[in-house]
């Protein structure tokens, strides 16, 4: 986490992801991501943001077969 990190709120985060606030909330709740706890309000850092999403990015089986094919 970069301390230039933007802040997002619950809402801005869900609909980053496209999904509902119970979503990301349940993620809180199972400490799935990382958070800043400010007092009650909780925000999510734009990083820890992006390395959620490329953790959780399941490549092509395109992908997959290009990267162990043998090359001759």
């Amino acid at each position: 986490m970069n301390t230039s990190d933007r802040l997002l709120t619950v809402e801005e985060t869900a609909e980053r992801l496209g999904t509902g606030v119970r979503f990301v909330r349940r993620l809180i709740a199972e400490r799935r991501i990382r958070y800043v706890k400010m007092g009650k309000p909780v925000r999510i850092p734009e990083s820890v943001l992006a390395e959620y999403i490329e953790a959780h990015t399941v490549a092509s089986r395109h992908d997959m077969r290009s990267r162990y094919r043998r090359v001759a």
